[in-house]
This record gives C-alpha cells, structure tokens and sequence, in this order.
C-alpha cells in the first residue's frame, strides 16, 4: 500500500509546478528569434532601456554567417562546400602529377633498400657493382631529378595569376563570389513617424497572424519572413491548433540601432507590449495561454525600407533575454 501511494503523492507535489508554468509562446513567430538583419543578423544588437541584458542570437537566418573580419564564410548547411586546397590556391606538386612522384620514390626506395642489402645505393636495380653500371645510373637520375624541378617552376610560376575567376576588389574578397560582400554601414536618423510605424506594424502583422491572412503578411514583411510564418502556421493546423493573438496593446519601445546599407535602411527596435495569446484546438478548447489574462512581451523587432521608395516591411524578431 505504501508503494503505491509513492506515484499518487509525488504526482500531488508536481501539481504547483504545472500550474506555475508559463503559458507556451505561439504568437508570431512562435517565441523564436527569426529572420535577417543584413551585415548585422550575427552581431549582438546594443542593449536598450527595454532590452538592458540581452537578445538571443537568430535561431533561423537565410544569412550566411560572417566571421569578425567581414568577408563572408558559408555556414552549417549553407549549400557551399570548402575547395579541398584553399580559395584559389592550387593543388601541390604531388596531388598533380602523382605519376612522377611515384616514379621518383621508386628510385630513391630502390636505392634505400640496396643500401640495406648490402649492394650500395644502387645494388636495388641490378645488384650490379661495376663502375659504368654506377655511373649511368647516377645519370639517369639526374636527369629525372632536373626533369622534375622543370616542371615544378612552370607550375610555380603559373601559381601567381588569378585562379578563382573573379577579381579581387579593396584588397581582397571572399572566396565564394555568390555570398553577400560586406557593405560599408551609415547610421541614420528616424522621424516621429518612423516609430508610428513601427507601433501599427506590430498591431497589424499580430492580427494577420491571428487570421492567418498570409497575403496581408506578405504586404508587411519580407519574404523571408512570411515563409517561417506559413510553416509555424502550417504547424499550428497540422496539429488541429489554432493561436490567437489579441488585445495587443503598445507599453513602450526603444531605437537600438538605424543603419544604412546601400539603398536599404534598417531599423531594431525594442519593442515591450502586452497580448492576450491562447492556442486552442477546433472546439475552442484552451491548449496553451489563457483567453482572458494577457502577459507582457518583450521582443526586438527589425524593420527595413527601401530608401525613397516603399514602407517600412518586418525583417526579423529576437527575443529578449
């Protein structure tokens, strides 16, 4: 009997937990940090009043990660494969002409062994002691050897030109020409009416998403975004859920930064606003949230326009710490 009641009571104990966890995050962007941020995704945005810890780093990015010197690297499971010797650097000698290098350490290993067997350096050949003998075949490979140190300065020489197809602008560029160049960043200052937009940009995209209203998502964010939503979406119905964000409501925000890159300008903006955020299945019934409590959000949200032309669209969401 005292066995039994083990599992009853450690089961009783747990219930405050259950009840003290926190409600799942299903609103627009599932809780994730997501998107791009140009030349800045991988940089650590600056901390604000709103966001005076931290903000966690992209947990999906259609971005290649670039290393801290700015030339752009391929990441995990971008699609890019290193070359097996370098950038443009060639194969060494050995790699290409395997057939001489072969040749040549068949006769310096022949010569080892007859060494060892007691008939000289040459002895490996024809065991052959005779002064003529050791002559031509002291000839023999010379010959080889200044056949072999020909062909190693014309390859040499040919090293110094370009290999990789392309040529190299300010000193220097990435080994892989499809990635994205670093572009030199200036800082830009927002309007009053910036920041109204970001405020309605926020209010509308969490009803798009409540609706599921994917063609109003695509008029508000980019590309890249409005695929992770449709699959988060997709997610929620596979699983006969549903989320709905309401009662959003705009507490406070702070400019973490405004730069420009090339024709496009970006803005990070903390952003800390209260929702009530439910998932419930198709019979309403509540599975994550509450439909009548709302929680406080804090997130980053980064926004670009294209300069003189167009509003100002979502790019990426992180979470603040």
């Amino acid at each position: 009997m005292r066995i039994r009641l083990i599992p009853l009571a450690t089961a009783v104990l747990c219930l405050p937990l259950f009840a003290l966890a926190p409600a799942a995050e299903a609103r627009a962007g599932m809780g994730s940090s997501l998107g791009s941020r140009g030349s800045r995704t991988w940089s650590a945005p600056p901390r604000t009043s709103v966001t005076p810890s931290w903000t966690r780093p992209m947990d999906r990015s259609m971005t290649p990660r670039t290393p801290s010197y700015g030339t752009a690297e391929p990441s995990m499971g971008s699609g890019f494969n290193r070359p097996a010797f370098g950038g443009g650097m060639r194969p060494p000698f050995a790699a290409r002409h395997p057939f001489l290098t072969s040749l040549a350490g068949g006769f310096l290993g022949a010569g080892l062994f007859g060494m060892l067997s007691g008939h000289g350096f040459f002895g490996g050949f024809s065991g052959g002691g005779s002064f003529f003998g050791f002559i031509f075949q002291a000839l023999l490979v010379a010959l080889l050897i200044n056949f072999i140190i020909k062909l190693w300065r014309r390859s040499s020489s040919t090293n110094n030109g370009p290999t990789t197809g392309f040529t190299p602008a300010n000193g220097g560029a990435s080994p892989f020409p499809n990635q994205p160049q670093a572009t030199p960043a200036q800082d830009v200052t927002l309007t009053p009416e910036d920041y109204q937009s970001f405020q309605q940009l926020l209010l509308n995209v969490q009803a798009a998403w409540s609706a599921q209203d994917m063609a109003s998502l695509q008029r508000m964010a980019t590309p890249e975004m409005v695929s992770y939503f449709n699959n988060q979406l997709s997610e929620l119905t596979s699983r006969g859920a549903r989320n709905i964000v309401s009662q959003v409501r705009f507490i406070r925000g702070d400019l973490a930064e405004a730069w420009r890159e090339g024709n496009i300008t970006y803005a990070s903006v903390a952003l800390q606003y209260s929702a009530v955020d439910v998932t419930t299945d198709s019979m309403g019934t509540v599975l994550d949230g509450s439909k009548t409590e709302p929680q406080t959000i804090t997130e980053l949200w980064t926004f670009l326009r294209a300069d003189g032309r167009g509003n100002w669209i979502l790019s990426a969401i992180q979470q603040a710490g």
